[in-house]
């Protein structure tokens, strides 16, 4: 293993940390305050995706175009769903929740294929960011160079937000005991609409960012959905700090783990042995280290604070 490897894969981890931030960072919002379980937060990222390619390919593949439109769409897209299809199932069990955002991730995958047809819809990487750059002597992509950086100005965007607006006091106060707030006068139903609006915003950023370099196809909200889950559970329910070192966690320790844990294996087991066992422990590490966030932590490592 080179030195020049495992920081390559590092930063591959962060950049998968930070996409997986822009999805839960919303997600985990809405399970805080609302106490929603909105399984098709994964369908909007797919929309975000398929929304991009579309823009992109008919702007003469303009990245710009691309963005000015797939953000504001799944925004809208989200705040639709919202207010025509999720604001009856607010005060429903979890349960009822679940089986209709369900039915909406088969609801959009159908859609996509309508629409766009079952093959997989290309966007090409930037020409501009085709590209790589030097990090201290690496040669690393530019355009997922760019992916971290938009990742890391959606934190420190989200940060100034949850903290130093009237808004984000809201939404903190919301995450903290949603009843006091809305007892207290606050329209609990327009804050619900924005927080799911913003999650549905930073799903299409997710989106329109994996685009160049995903297949966008039909299904692909779904596995995303379960490594943003994952986040959500280890950083912590409601917390955007939580959301953020969560999703730097599960991005690094899925990426080196699938990209060094089989040669780790080989030098300690028979090859057969190692060949076999080591991509299936790979793909089990983010679950393996959830299970033991949850056992000694059942908050999640960065919990939101009260009081």
């Amino acid at each position: 293993m080179t030195l020049g490897l495992l920081l390559t894969q590092l930063l591959n981890g962060i950049q998968l940390g930070v996409l997986l931030f822009l999805l839960a960072s919303g997600l985990t919002l809405v399970f805080g305050i609302m106490s929603f379980v909105n399984l098709a937060h994964g369908s909007l990222y797919m929309m975000g995706a398929y929304f991009a390619a579309a823009a992109f390919n008919a702007f003469d593949n303009s990245f710009i175009a691309a963005a000015l439109v797939s953000v504001p769409a799944t925004l809208l897209l989200g705040l639709a769903v919202e207010r025509l299809l999720l604001t009856t199932l607010y005060r429903r069990d979890h349960l009822d929740q679940v089986l209709a955002t369900f039915g909406l991730i088969l609801f959009f995958n159908e859609l996509v294929r309508a629409i766009w047809g079952p093959a997989s819809v290309y966007m090409n990487v930037p020409q501009a960011l085709s590209g790589t750059v030097d990090l201290f002597g690496l040669a690393y992509p530019s355009y997922r160079f760019l992916i971290i950086a938009v990742g890391l100005a959606v934190g420190g965007a989200l940060y100034l937000l949850i903290h130093r607006t009237r808004v984000g006091m809201l939404i903190r106060a919301g995450a903290a005991n949603a009843e006091m707030i809305s007892a207290l006068g606050v329209n609990i139903k327009g804050l619900n609409s924005v927080v799911f609006a913003l999650g549905a915003g930073l799903a299409g950023l997710a989106g329109l960012m994996a685009g160049p370099i995903v297949s966008v196809q039909s299904g692909m909200g779904e596995p995303i959905l379960i490594l943003t889950l994952v986040v959500i559970v280890t950083g912590g329910i409601g917390s955007i700090r939580g959301a953020f070192y969560g999703a730097l966690i599960v991005g690094i320790v899925d990426t080196v783990g699938r990209a060094f844990l089989p040669a780790l294996l080989r030098e300690f087991l028979e090859r057969s042995v190692a060949q076999a066992a080591g991509p299936a422990i790979a793909s089990m590490l983010i679950y393996l280290l959830m299970a033991a966030v949850l056992a000694l932590k059942p908050a999640g490592l960065f919990p939101v604070k009260h009081g």
